[in-house]
């Protein structure tokens, strides 16, 4: 896409402020990165409602709904989680759409079927669910960092087609 993060976060903010729509995230391994940077542009309080930083899965169940059984057959990196926390941030703010992030940034957690840099992505909307699976190189940084990046891009590119 070629666009720096901050245009990307004013393009993103423009689209939501233009059809009166909101936002919100839940995140996980980015560790409130994506909040961070959707709230480094002036005005963001137009648009974004606000987000949990679900790391542990206790909060991912007990402030998100994501329920237990599910991170207990599919793990809290799958996509059914990545869905679950985006439409439980969703519910939980009020937002007309969430996104989510759930993934293992490393250097240990992974295994052979996730290995380390394994991200699950989700955008929620109360018309469209939308969830993408990413194995990520890099360190730990770097990884939650990437995952930050692509997750903003998807929701650019869900926005541009579902709001514009």
């Amino acid at each position: 896409m070629g666009l720096s993060e901050i245009e990307l976060v004013k393009r993103i903010g423009t689209i939501l402020l233009k059809a009166g729509k909101t936002l919100s995230s839940a995140e996980s391994c980015t560790g409130g990165m994506v909040g961070m940077l959707l709230t480094s542009v002036p005005g963001s309080s137009g648009w974004f409602m606000g987000g949990v930083t679900a790391y542990s899965n206790s909060v991912k169940t007990c402030v998100l709904n994501v329920p237990a059984s599910l991170i207990e057959t599919e793990g809290a990196v799958s996509r059914e989680t990545a869905v679950a926390m985006a439409e439980g941030a969703r519910k939980l703010i009020g937002s007309d759409f969430s996104i989510s992030v759930t993934g293992i940034a490393g250097p240990g957690g992974g295994s052979v079927e996730k290995p380390v840099g394994t991200v699950w992505m989700a955008v929620c909307s109360s018309q469209s669910v939308s969830a993408e699976m990413k194995i990520l190189k890099g360190d730990r940084d770097v990884v939650r960092k990437k995952a930050a990046d692509y997750l903003l891009a998807k929701l650019y590119r869900i926005l541009e087609k579902e709001v514009r």
